[in-house]
């Protein structure tokens, strides 16, 4: 009767190697089990930065509690204790080197995920865990403690703790949908309903469409919140038209900062000629209609934009596509340097929270103990990982969240054991 983790992707391999390293650092069996729906470890991590994995960000602890918008002051203890930097000399002494990049986002240096999976399997593996496949549908409880899981194939693993680290709701395809919910509501736990965060937008222009496909790699994005009369994110980077809006890093990192999402209530803003001041963007147009005087406007702007941008810019600019270029007013001319400055997108929604990179929402934190990530509902049970109320913005937070939790339960659970 040891410790099982349900769950083996970061926080949970975390979570059961150090509950294992803990134990036999106490003279104990390392009496861990990692119980596992899918057929591989990590899965999520396999794919996460397009399969480079931004394990962390390797900033302060108060620059990081900053890109928490949810419950940040939670992590304070378990992020206290296994920081950043402690994360990356973590993986440095499993063999694999870091390094960081714009952002203080920090990659394994050899721009591969499966080093970093490779590293926490490893690490379940040499401190002597069990791993075993199947699917955890019921908490099995005694006395008001938990006493073990019983699987979907009807096996009963009897266990002293049992730490949950199912992950959320999104990439439902890895084996994250909302088992970990269930299993907090059967110990006595609320549950915030969950929702998406750095997950694409959903917008009525139709134009979006008609530029599907289209990747603007060096362009400047902010979101303005209507309600609010404020903006509330601001930066540069890539961003993608689809069929349905909008998508890309800069858009993930954007809908994190959509905590109240309604249609109507954001716009987008894209600055789709950044490196250009509003002065020098206005001398390239005078340029350009001047050498294309005699033809219409629509086909006049080809130097300029992408293609598939330039009927949305002639619609949304007012000027009528067959006016020939030598007759476009100074005032339309720099109406048209007004948009390219700020072409905006209205957003109606999210899409799927399925589709998310993270779920916002979870195990309610306020019952959960911040420094051993232990149940206030029920003895015996752990959380951690993005099965909690905890969700920062991109950039390499989230997973060291899910390194932080999971440690911290790992410990805490095998310092219980030995205690007992």
């Amino acid at each position: 009767m040891g410790i099982v983790v349900i769950g083996g992707g970061a926080a949970g391999l975390m979570a059961a190697g150090f509950a294992a390293q803990t134990l036999t650092q106490a003279g104990l069996p390392a009496d861990v089990t990692v119980l596992e729906r899918g057929p591989r470890l990590a899965r999520k991590v396999r794919i996460t930065g397009k399969g480079r994995c931004n394990l962390t960000n390797n900033c302060s602890l108060a620059e990081f509690i900053d890109h928490v918008p949810e419950n940040g002051r939670f992590l304070y203890s378990a992020l206290s204790s296994f920081s950043p930097q402690d994360t990356m000399a973590w993986f440095e002494e499993q063999g694999v080197a870091v390094k960081t990049e714009r952002g203080n986002r920090v990659f394994p240096s050899s721009d591969k995920a499966a080093d970093v999976v490779q590293a926490l399997s490893a690490f379940v593996q040499q401190t002597g865990c069990r791993i075993r496949q199947g699917r955890a549908c019921r908490l099995v409880t005694e006395n008001g403690r938990c006493t073990g899981v019983v699987t979907e194939a009807g096996e009963a693993l009897r266990a002293q703790a049992v730490i949950v680290c199912t992950g959320g709701l999104s990439y439902p395809l890895t084996g994250s949908d909302g088992d970990g919910y269930w299993l907090a509501e059967q110990a006595g736990h609320t549950v915030v309903p969950p929702r998406p965060s750095l997950v694409p937008l959903v917008s009525s222009a139709s134009w979006c469409r008609e530029a599907q496909g289209l990747s603007l790699r060096n362009c400047r994005l902010w979101v303005q919140d209507n309600a609010a009369g404020q903006v509330i994110f601001s930066d540069f980077g890539e961003m993608l038209f689809t069929h349905f809006g909008v998508s890309g890093p800069l858009v993930l990192s954007a809908s994190a900062h959509m905590r109240r999402m309604e249609p109507g209530r954001y716009t987008l803003y894209l600055d789709v000629k950044p490196a250009l001041s509003p002065e020098q963007l206005d001398a390239r147009l005078v340029r350009d209609l001047q050498e294309n005087r005699n033809r219409d406007f629509q086909n006049s702007l080809g130097a300029l934009l992408p293609r598939s941008l330039i009927p949305a810019v002639v619609e949304l600019s007012g000027i009528p596509p067959e006016r020939k270029c030598h007759s476009v007013t100074r005032e339309e001319r720099r109406g048209l340097v007004s948009l390219l400055k700020a072409l905006p997108v209205p957003v109606e929604g999210f899409r799927p929270v399925e589709e998310a990179i993270v779920t916002s929402g979870g195990v309610s934190v306020k019952e959960i103990g911040s420094k051993t990530m232990e149940s206030r509902r029920m003895s015996g049970v752990y959380f951690a990982g993005e099965v909690l109320d905890v969700d920062a913005y991109t950039g390499g937070f989230n997973l060291q969240i899910a390194f932080s939790t999971g440690r911290a339960a790992g410990i805490a659970a095998a310092l219980a054991l030995k205690d007992r």
